[in-house]
């Protein structure tokens, strides 16, 4: 859990619209919003290189200061280039440390499964997972230990332990998180018996089945 946020730089901003917007990404800066349940959007800009260490630290709730007060906000949607998949635009939600809140956090596997040390292939089906918690308890990734996880098996949210018990699981418990299955096996090509050359086989021994017998026939005159 996240004892300090990293701070991230805002600057707030008047100018709205396509042609600003571009004009701030030519600068360095990530056109924004930062917005909270019955308050007004306010209309902000982050330093491009700013943003770039923050996506990169692995938290997230960031400290911001507007207004003059220190606020906490989450990240809520991130808008890329289709192309150059830089970032264009950005989302912000404040959040009170006081107030619980959905989050969706990363799923990491933990430990060797009995079903691959039989010789089984592992494969994680869900990646990420939502929880409400506080603020102050939103952590950088739940671990899910599959040491147990035998062959044809699988391991769904239902399995999922949290040492902080006031974290709780929103995520439907039946939804898989991982099974282990064999591995597929290659089938042998099977030889196909071509039915033209098959009858012509047959019509040959046919014909000579009548060769003979007109044989026969000629010397028995």
């Amino acid at each position: 859990m996240a004892s300090s946020y990293y701070k991230l730089n805002i600057k707030e901003r008047t100018t709205i619209g396509g042609k600003f917007a571009r004009a701030m990404r030519r600068e360095g800066q990530i056109p924004a919003v930062l917005y909270y349940a019955g308050s007004d959007t306010v209309s902000i800009t982050i330093d491009k290189g700013d943003l770039f260490h923050a996506l990169k630290s692995g938290q997230h709730i960031f400290e911001i200061e507007t207004g003059g007060d220190t606020q906490f906000a989450m990240i809520k949607q991130v808008q890329y280039h289709p192309v150059t998949d830089d970032v264009v635009h950005l989302d912000l939600m404040r959040v009170r440390r006081s107030e619980k809140m959905n989050i969706t956090v990363p799923l990491v596997l933990e430990g060797e499964a009995l079903g691959i040390k039989e010789g089984g292939v592992l494969s994680q089906q869900l990646m990420s997972i939502e929880i409400k918690c506080l603020p102050t308890d939103v952590p950088e990734q739940i671990p899910v230990d599959i040491s147990n996880l035998e062959m044809n098996a699988s391991i769904s949210v239902a399995d999922i332990t949290t040492e902080n018990k006031d974290i709780e699981i929103v995520t439907a418990e039946d939804v898989n998180i991982a099974s282990i299955h064999p591995p597929a096996v290659e089938e042998e090509p099977v030889e196909e018996i071509d039915e033209e050359l098959e009858g012509d086989d047959e019509g040959d021994s046919e014909k000579a089945d009548g060769a003979d017998e007109s044989s026969s026939d000629d010397d028995s005159k």
